[in-house]
Parts: C-alpha cells; structure tokens; sequence
C-alpha cells in the first residue's frame, strides 16, 4: 500500500491539531513588520499576529517560502518511509508558494514523486480540501488517486467573507476584482469571495448584520455540503456567524478556525467568513 505524505503551507489556517492528527506537514510563510520577521506558526500565532496589527505603526507583509524549504519537507517525507508527496498550495493567483514547490519538486523529480497541486483557494477552503485528500491518503489512496481527488474538490471549493476595513487588501495589492469597492463610503462591509483563485467582490452591505446574512447565505446556496468551516481574524461575529449558518447541512461537523498571519495580513481584522466543500452530486440511474 502507497504511504503518501500530505504537505501544504501555512496559508491553509488548518488547526495544528487537525494537521498533527492527519500526519500534514506544514510549510510555513514569513510575516514581516517593518525589519522584524517572523516565521508563521513557529514565530508567530494568530494571537500574537492580531495583538501586533493593533500596535503597529506600519502594515505587515507575507513572503513565500523559499524553494529550500519545500525540499526539506520533501526530503523529510522520503526519509520518514513515504512513498511520495502531494503538496496543496494557496492560489497561486495570490503567492509564489505554488512556484516555490515546483521548483523544488523538479529538483527531485529523478529520486522521489512529489506532485504539486495549486487549489485556486485560500484560508480555511484550502484547508478543508487538504483534510480531505489526507484523509484518502490514510485510506491508503496512491498518488494518482490522490491528484485526482484534489482536482475534485477545487472544483466544489468555495469561501465567502466579510472585511472590516479594505486598508490591508488595498495596500496588499491583492484586491484583484474588488476594485471597484474603492471610494466608497467606510461604512459599507465589503464581501468578498475567490473565482478560479482571484479575490473578487461579491456585494456590499451596510451593516455587519446584513453582510453576515449574505456570507451564510452564499455557503446555503451552495447545499448539499461535504464540509463546512468559519475562519475569523480577531472577530466578534463567530457566534452571529455559527448561528446564521446552523441550519446548512454538511456531512461533517463544521470547523471554527482563526485566521492566521498570512491571510490576515490582507484581509485585515475583523474579517469573518465561511468555507465549504460540496458533496458530489448524486448519480442516477435509469
């Protein structure tokens, strides 16, 4: 039986004890306040990283992982008995993490099989499709079971949230087809969502109440779900959030997680939000 190990990268916002359960290992960003930088997840929690955002006198920033260290992980894997690697990115729309593990994928093409899938997703929707494929690895799926299963679900994929201020998107540059929520009047709660790994705007609304209501509703319109989660920086809502998504079905218990540094870097405090799996469609037979 193939022992496939599952590596992705810090973006995923995957709870450590879900990883750790599920033998993921985790390739970490860097997160840089002025000349102080900080390796995420080892350095810097997401408590810590808000708790900064609110005393910092400047705007953080995120820088991929080197290629280096994807091989390492790499490396790591092949010595602890795997029989090879898939490694789930954040769009590569949005980071050059995806590039980073290509590169040291190619580097070790002749030796050992490492596939590297770009999931067109971010935050917690990249989580939840590495918990699924680490699931199926446990199961004993091989690396090409695996790619497929992956490229399933990044086509079921889905995550919808409300900003609280567009100052960290903006200056980020990451704001992509949200531009046109510029100028408007600071009271408006943007909603944003990813198309094919690109932030795009989904509506706006005044008032947190009614932006929450069209987060939940996006992920109701979206049913039947295989997984559900609410990702958060710093938030107040989770349990206005929890609530107005109660009555949406999934096949398994729905996921509160932080935000953490890298994503929270661009979507600034404040930002809530749901992420969902589809379930496969049902056949029918005549």
């Amino acid at each position: 039986m193939a022992r496939i190990r599952v590596i992705t990268d810090s973006a995923c916002d995957l709870p450590q004890e879900i990883a750790t359960s599920l033998g993921v290992d985790i390739v970490s960003l860097t997160i840089r306040f002025g000349d102080d930088e900080f390796v995420d997840r080892r350095e810097l929690s997401a408590t810590d990283f808000w708790k900064k955002c609110a005393a910092s006198p400047v705007l953080p920033e995120t820088a991929a992982p080197s290629a280096g260290a994807f091989r390492t992980a790499f490396e790591h894997a092949r010595d602890d008995g795997a029989d090879g690697v898939i490694v789930l990115t954040l769009s590569a729309a949005l980071s050059a993490t995806f590039q980073a593990a290509t590169v040291a994928a190619e580097a070790m093409a002749d030796t050992f099989p490492v596939t590297v899938i770009d999931t067109k997703a971010v935050t917690i929707a990249e989580g939840l499709i590495v918990i699924d494929v680490a699931e199926a690895a446990l199961a004993g799926e091989d690396l090409a079971q695996l790619t497929a299963r992956a490229h399933s679900l990044i086509e079921r994929v889905g995550v919808c949230a409300m900003l609280d201020t567009l100052e960290h998107l903006v200056k980020g540059g990451r704001i992509g087809g949200a531009r046109a929520l510029l100028g408007q009047v600071l009271s408006i709660k943007p909603i944003l969502e990813l198309n094919d790994g690109v932030v795009a705007e989904a509506g706006r609304q005044r008032t947190r109440a009614r932006a929450l209501a069209v987060v939940a509703q996006r992920a109701r319109d979206h049913v039947p779900l295989r997984r559900l989660a609410i990702v958060h920086g710093d938030s107040s809502e989770v349990e206005v959030l929890r609530a107005l998504a109660s009555d949406i079905p999934s096949e398994f218990p729905v996921i509160v997680t932080d935000m953490g540094p890298v994503v929270g870097t661009h979507g600034g405090p404040g930002i809530i939000g749901l992420a969902w799996i589809q379930s496969v469609p049902a056949t029918t037979t005549r």
